[in-house]
């Protein structure tokens, strides 16, 4: 018996019910058209530029993301479940942003301590006492969630900023659909191509207001040398808006405009995708270049909607995601339907000393790390690379964090070899507008196709798989 969840699997090796069809499925394929269709795979993600870019890698900054034709099943009572998990947490997420920007009962309360907000980067005083139109601060979120056991699901880390990959989702999928349209025939899949449409509609929803008609929406970008740039033009010409830069827009008589071909023209919605420091340079990073000067003034005035709002950043910080038991409790009265991992806080000296005698069994992040940088995981690290850790814990106790090494569940990936199982976690993505909260029925399943690797980022050597949410 496996020390991990296989999610095809039973112990006994026979399949479990979700994967049923799709395993006898694979059973009868020819190896060889299989192998065809993963080149033909890898072949249409090289021609649609569907690339990631790799920074401090001076050899090779732009990559392809691997891709597996094996998609991972969950049932649909396993996503039900899941859903309510994550509903629950982001509205307790929106709470607590506004919360912390006005009243701060949660501090009032003791459940949160001061420091926590006051001393952190991401906490913004610009927004203080400001209320975005609809009270939404996190109109786009990704959950990022990892599965131990049948009904063992974890959140890993709440992505509130300007959460990425919706693109691969999708392209995902369109890329299944095209390759084995038989085995969608012969299963009940739930679909994901409407995203865009229901991610304009939620943007649209979140408009000031002042806007009387229909209102024009934008996607900010940082440019084309940004790791994401792929998906933010993706998602502009899917929703059919302006992909703007931050040279292509000015204040103009209290509003927030985009340069076109007869002048000016409002935006009511920005959904941008540059970070709070580069939003705007009047009142963040005077050198930023990517933002645009006021549009801070003018959010405040109540004259655009940014998507994510500034300032949202608090609520995926490491440090805060230890707190999230709590808060969800704190603002729905309800115990979490979804669990956190066990946290260490190392600013607090007794978490500490426990993490520096176990460093070699647990799983350090920073506070503010992305992209599985800056992390040090214990099991597979060496004794050097412990040791050099160790001194970076000891000098910046406050900048880590510290959690139990997981035993993620499995799937099967096509290997050479046949089906072999692999490591993954998910990332479903949620619009959330004054009209509701939209869970995407799948999300991005990210896996990590070294065989014993539980390291799932693309940066890190990872790959992507399409989602199948079954209806039940």
């Amino acid at each position: 018996m496996s020390e991990y969840f296989d999610e095809m699997l039973n112990d006994d090796g026979s399949l479990r019910d979700s994967y049923e069809e799709i395993g006898r499925w694979f059973n009868a394929q020819d190896v060889s058209r299989l192998r065809a269709k993963q080149r033909e795979a890898e072949e249409v993600f090289r021609l649609t530029g569907i690339t990631f870019n790799v920074y401090g890698k001076a050899e090779a900054e732009e990559r392809l993301i691997p891709f597996d034709i094996v998609p991972r099943v969950i049932s649909g009572r396993e996503w039900q479940r899941l859903e309510r998990g994550i509903e629950q947490r982001v509205r307790a997420i929106n709470a607590f942003l506004h919360d912390i920007y006005h009243r701060q009962e949660i501090v009032r309360a003791g459940r949160v301590p001061i420091e926590m907000i006051s001393e952190n980067e991401a906490f913004l005083p610009q927004m203080l006492g400001v209320s975005p139109p609809g009270r939404v601060y996190t109109h786009i979120v990704g959950v990022d969630l990892v599965r131990t056991g049948p009904d063992e699901f974890f959140v890993l880390e709440d992505n509130a900023r300007t959460p990425s990959g919706v693109s691969y989702m999708l392209e995902n999928r369109e890329t299944m659909l095209k390759m084995f349209p038989e085995l969608f025939s012969a299963t009940n899949v739930r679909n994901v191509s409407d995203y865009p449409r229901s991610l304009r509609r939620s943007l649209a929803a979140c408009a000031p207001d002042c806007v009387e008609n229909e209102p024009t929406v934008a996607v900010l970008t940082p440019g084309i040398y940004n790791s994401a740039y792929y998906e933010h033009a993706f998602l502009a010409d899917q929703m059919g808006v302006e992909l703007v830069e931050g040279h292509d827009l000015r204040v103009v008589e209290g509003r927030v405009c985009m340069r076109t071909t007869r002048g000016y023209r409002p935006i009511d919605v920005l959904y941008r995708r540059v970070d709070d420091d580069f939003l705007d340079p009047l009142n963040f990073n005077p050198d930023s270049a990517l933002g645009v000067p006021g549009i801070l003034d003018v959010y405040r005035a109540g004259g655009i909607t940014i998507a994510n709002a500034p300032g949202t950043g608090i609520a995926d910080d490491k440090a805060i995601y230890s707190y999230m038991p709590e808060i969800v409790e704190f603002y729905t009265g309800e115990k979490p339907l979804l669990q956190n991992v066990p946290t260490w806080r190392c600013s607090d000296p007794e978490s500490l000393s426990y993490v520096l005698d176990n460093l070699s069994d647990l799983v350090v992040k920073e506070v503010h790390g992305s992209g599985g940088y800056g992390m040090l995981i214990g099991p597979t690290a060496s004794k050097k690379e412990i040791a050099a850790f160790r001194d970076k814990l000891k000098s910046r106790p406050a900048n880590y964090i510290a959690q139990p090494t997981l035993s993620l569940s499995t799937v099967p990936i096509f290997a050479r070899s046949g089906l072999a199982p692999r490591h993954v976690d998910l990332r479903p993505f949620v619009l959330v507008s004054p009209e509701g909260i939209n869970i995407t029925p799948g999300g991005l399943t990210r896996v990590a196709l070294k065989k014993g690797s539980l390291v799932v980022n693309s940066s890190q050597g990872g790959g992507t798989k399409d989602t199948w949410v079954l209806e039940d």
